[in-house]
């Protein structure tokens, strides 16, 4: 059994990461990735849903679900906003 140990320390000091020596961290010190690309791309893509009311259907139960997407994308990019105008984010 002794082998066994004297291989796993050399293997384990070998330069490879051990999880002993990585840092702790909470969840909430992880940032997100880009915000103003997501703003950005919550914007567009709302755009996107509301230009395709334009088209070639003759039922409106499409329009609706692009309406209600549309809306959400838009109040979740004001609830964002309010939130960092206020300091919360």
């Amino acid at each position: 059994m002794p082998d066994f140990a004297q291989k796993l320390h050399a293997v384990l000091r070998k330069g490879r990461p051990v999880s002993e020596h990585e840092p702790v961290t909470s969840p909430d010190q992880h940032k997100p990735g880009h915000p103003r690309a997501a703003r950005i791309g919550a914007a567009v893509s709302a755009v996107v849903l509301l230009t395709m009311l334009v088209g070639n259907h003759h039922g409106h139960v499409e329009d609706i679900f692009l309406i209600i997407g549309a809306g959400l994308l838009v109040l979740a990019l004001v609830g964002d906003w309010v939130l960092r105008r206020n300091g919360l984010r």
